[in-house]
C-alpha cells in the first residue's frame, strides 16, 4: 500500500471494530481522504462505536463541550455522523460504511466534495476489488438486508396471513419520520457512465436515521401518502425493496435495480450464497399456461429465471422471492407460494448487530469499546439480546468474550 497518514490508518482500524467493517486498501484510504480531513479522522477514530453524548466526546477529545459540540455538528452536517434523539437527549453515532456514511455522501447533490471522483473510488472499491462486498454480504450467516415481497401481487388469502414486518407498507405506516433521497447506487453508476433510467429520487430512510438526514438536507421529509406513492412507483418500475434486516424500527428500504444496486449485483454474481435474506415466498410456474414469452426472464433483477423447453423455470436456490416476475406475467402463469422454511429476522438493530458481531468474532468490540462499560443501558441491551439467542450463539458469545461472568449469567438464566 501507499504511504498512509496515521489519522486515516487509525480511523480504518476504528471502522473495522464494527461488525460491518471495511477491508483496508489504497482505495479505502483515498475514500477516507475525500470524506475526512486527517484531523477529523484522528478525532472520529477516538469515538465509541455505540451512540454517545457531547460530554462523552468532549471527555475523549479533552476539549470543552462547546468545542466538541461544534465539531460534532460539523461532522453531522456532512452526514459523517448521525445526530439522534433518544428520549429528548441528543446523541451522536458514527454509522458503518454501509449502510451508512458511504451512501450518505452522494445521496444528494453537493459541492463541498468531488462526487464524481468519490463515485469512481466507490466503484473501484466495491465493484472491482470486491473484498468489501464479499465481507459485507458473506462474512456472517445473518445478513444486513432482506427483501420485501411486492404486496400488490399477493392473493387475498396471502394478504391476510402476511406478517406485518414482511410488508414494506407497514414500515412506512409505523415510521416516525420518512425521508427520501437520491439513490446512492444509481447516482454512483451515473458518475461512471453505467447508470440506468430507473427513478433516482426514491431511496427511503426511516425513524431516527431519517430525522437526522432530513435535518441536514440529505433527505427530504415526506408524509405517509407520498411515501406510499413512491413505493407504488418502485413497484411499477420493477424495483426490488431491500431493507434493513429487522422486524421493527427499520432504518432504510432501498428500491433496487439489478444493474446498479450493490445487493442485487452481488446476488447476480454469488446468487447461491444469498447476499440478502429472501422473502418467505417463492414463485411457481403453471406449465400448462406458460407461453415461454421471456418477459419474466427480462424483468427478473438477478437472472434467476430461464426458459427451458419453451417454459419458464425458476432457480429456487437463487430466487429472492421479490415477486417482480409475478407482476410481469400477463398470462397469470406465475403465482407465489410460501417457502417451506421461514426466514428468521432479527427483532431490531441491537439484536441484528449483536448476532452479526458474534458471527464475525467481534462481540468483544461492542462490549469493551471505549466508554461502553460506563453505560449500563448499553451493556444491559447487549446482554439481554445474548440471553435470548439459541445456545450455540450464546456459547460463541461466551468464547469470544472469555467471560466467566457471561457464562454464569447464561447458565443461571437458562435454568429458570
Amino acid at each position: 500500500m501507499e504511504s498512509i497518514k496515521p489519522g486515516y490508518k487509525r480511523l480504518e482500524e476504528r471502522i473495522n471494530r464494527f461488525p460491518l467493517g471495511a477491508p483496508p486498501s489504497d482505495t479505502l484510504y483515498k475514500i477516507l481522504g475525500v470524506l475526512f480531513t486527517e484531523k477529523e479522522a484522528e478525532l472520529v477514530a477516538q469515538l465509541p462505536i455505540r451512540p454517545f453524548t457531547v460530554k462523552t466526546a468532549a471527555d475523549v477529545w479533552k476539549l470543552s463541550e462547546k468545542e466538541a459540540h461544534r465539531i460534532l455538528e460539523r461532522l453531522a452536517s456532512r452526514a459523517i455522523l448521525l445526530d439522534l434523539d433518544y428520549n429528548g437527549v441528543q446523541r451522536y453515532v458514527l454509522p458503518p460504511p454501509m449502510a451508512g456514511f458511504f451512501e450518505f455522501s452522494i445521496m444528494r447533490t453537493r459541492g463541498d466534495i468531488n462526487q464524481k471522483l468519490l463515485s469512481e473510488l466507490y466503484y473501484q472499491y466495491l465493484n472491482v476489488e470486491e473484498d468489501f462486498i464479499k465481507s459485507l454480504f458473506f462474512d456472517s450467516e445473518t445478513r444486513l438486508g432482506r427483501v420485501f415481497v411486492q404486496e400488490p401481487v399477493l392473493t387475498n388469502e396471502q394478504a391476510v396471513h402476511i406478517l406485518d414486518y414482511e410488508r414494506a407498507t407497514h414500515m412506512l405506516e409505523t415510521a416516525t419520520h420518512i425521508g427520501i433521497s437520491t439513490c446512492y447506487c444509481r447516482n454512483k453508476m451515473h458518475h461512471v457512465d453505467q447508470g440506468c433510467d430507473a427513478p433516482m429520487d426514491i431511496c427511503m430512510t426511516f425513524n431516527n436515521t431519517a430525522q437526522s438526514l432530513i435535518k441536514h438536507q440529505y433527505a427530504r421529509k415526506v408524509d405517509l401518502s407520498e411515501g406510499l406513492e413512491l413505493l407504488q412507483q418502485a413497484y411499477e418500475n420493477n424495483l426490488v425493496q431491500c431493507g434493513e434486516n429487522v422486524k421493527r424500527d427499520i432504518s432504510f428500504i432501498c428500491n433496487c435495480c439489478g444493474c446498479c444496486c450493490e445487493a442485487l449485483i452481488a446476488a447476480r454474481k454469488f446468487g447461491m450464497l444469498r447476499p440478502v435474506h429472501t422473502t418467505n415466498y417463492i414463485p411457481e410456474i403453471d406449465n400448462s399456461s406458460c407461453a415461454g414469452c421471456n418477459k419474466c426472464v427480462r424483468t427478473c433483477p438477478i437472472g434467476a429465471i430461464s426458459i427451458e423447453n419453451r417454459i419458464a423455470k425458476i432457480d429456487e436456490g437463487v430466487c429472492l422471492g421479490c415477486a417482480v416476475c409475478v407482476r410481469s406475467c400477463s398470462r397469470g402463469s406465475i403465482t407465489l407460494r410460501q417457502r417451506e422454511e421461514r426466514v428468521i429476522t432479527p427483532v431490531d438493530s441491537i439484536h441484528r448487530t449483536v448476532v452479526m458481531a458474534i458471527e464475525r468474532g467481534k462481540l468483544q468490540n461492542l462490549i469493551f469499546d471505549n466508554h461502553a462499560l460506563k453505560s449500563h443501558r448499553a451493556m444491559a441491551a447487549i446482554l439481554s439480546t445474548i440471553l435470548k439467542l439459541p445456545p450455540l450463539k450464546q456459547a460463541m458469545a461466551s468464547k469470544q468474550m472469555k467471560s466467566v461472568y457471561l457464562e454464569k449469567l447464561i447458565e443461571r438464566m437458562s435454568s429458570r
